[in-house]
C-alpha cells in the first residue's frame, strides 16, 4: 500500500503546534518593544565600537595601505627635524614630488620661509589650494626627466620624495645632478624601503610604471658614482634631532651636499 505524502501543515498541527502559534502571537504583540530594545542595543554597540578604535582602526589600515609609498607624507612629518638640521637653509626650499602642494603649503606657514614645488605628474584632481599655488607660480608641473626650469643655485635646499623611485638609472643620471645643480646648501632625498613599501594601484596608473625601490647600499654606491657626497653635518644634526623627538622615519632619508 502506497504511503500518503506528508502535508507540512498537518504535521505541524499533529505535533502540537498550537503553543508555538500562541508564542508567535505573543511575539507579534511585543514586537514594538523588542524592536526598540534592539535599536538601543545596536546603538550602544556602535558607539562602543567606534570609541574602542574599531572604525579608526579600519581607517588606519586603509591609510597605511594607500600610503605605503607616500614618502611625501613622511616629509611633512620630518619638517620639524629638517628645520633643526638645516636651520637657515630652510628659508628657501624647493620640494619635488607628488602632492608637492601640501609640502609647500606647510612650509609657507613658517615665518621668513619661501617655498616652491614641482609636481612630476598631472594635477588635474588638485584641490583649490593647490590650484591657487599653481596660479601664483609657487607650484608647477614639470617632467623631472628633463632639466628643471630654474637657474643654478636657485634654492638653499632641495627636498625630493616619491619621485626618484620611479626613474630608471638612465634618467636618474640626468635628474639627480640637475636637482643638485639648483641647490646651494644641500639635497635631501626621501626614498622607499624595498620590501616594506609598495606602490598603490592608483599610483601605477598615474606614474605608468611600478616604483623601483632600492636598498640604501644601492643608493650610496649610486651617489658616489654620480659624484655626490654625503652631507655629514646635516646627517648628524638630523639624527640628533630625530633621537630627541623620538622620530623614526618610515622612508630612507639621504642628505647630500650640493655641487661646488
Amino acid at each position: 500500500m502506497s504511503r500518503r505524502p506528508v502535508i507540512p501543515s498537518r504535521r505541524i498541527a499533529d505535533s502540537g503546534s498550537i503553543p508555538f502559534t500562541n508564542s508567535l502571537h505573543q511575539k507579534s504583540r511585543s514586537s514594538p518593544l523588542l524592536s526598540v530594545g534592539l535599536v538601543v542595543v545596536a546603538a550602544l554597540l556602535l558607539i562602543g565600537y567606534s570609541y574602542s578604535g574599531g572604525f579608526g582602526g579600519d581607517k588606519d589600515v586603509v591609510s597605511k595601505v594607500e600610503g605605503d609609498l607616500s614618502c611625501t607624507s613622511e616629509v611633512l612629518r620630518a619638517l620639524p627635524i629638517l628645520k633643526k638640521a638645516y636651520g637657515d637653509s630652510m628659508h628657501k626650499v624647493l620640494h619635488v614630488g607628488p602632492d608637492t602642494c601640501s609640502v609647500v603649503s606647510n612650509l609657507l606657514k613658517e615665518e621668513d620661509t619661501e617655498a616652491w614645488g614641482v609636481e612630476p605628474y598631472d594635477i588635474e584632481d588638485a584641490d583649490v589650494n593647490c590650484k591657487s599655488l599653481v596660479r601664483k607660480g609657487l607650484a608647477r608641473v614639470a617632467d623631472i626627466k628633463f632639466p628643471l626650469p630654474y637657474r643654478a643655485r636657485s634654492f638653499n635646499l632641495v627636498i625630493v620624495s616619491d619621485a626618484l623611485d620611479y626613474l630608471s638609472p638612465k634618467y636618474l643620471n640626468k635628474t639627480l645632478p640637475d636637482l643638485a645643480r639648483v641647490s646651494i646648501d644641500g639635497l635631501v632625498i626621501f626614498a622607499g624601503y624595498p620590501g616594506k613599501q609598495r606602490a598603490k594601484v592608483a599610483e601605477l596608473s598615474k606614474f605608468g610604471r611600478p616604483a623601483k625601490l632600492r636598498s640604501s647600499s644601492w643608493w650610496i654606491r649610486y651617489f658616489v658614482q654620480t659624484g655626490l657626497e654625503e652631507n655629514e653635518s646635516a646627517t648628524k644634526k638630523f639624527g640628533q634631532a630625530a633621537t630627541k623627538r623620538s622620530y623614526s622615519p618610515s622612508c630612507q632619508v639621504f642628505h647630500l651636499s650640493s655641487y661646488h
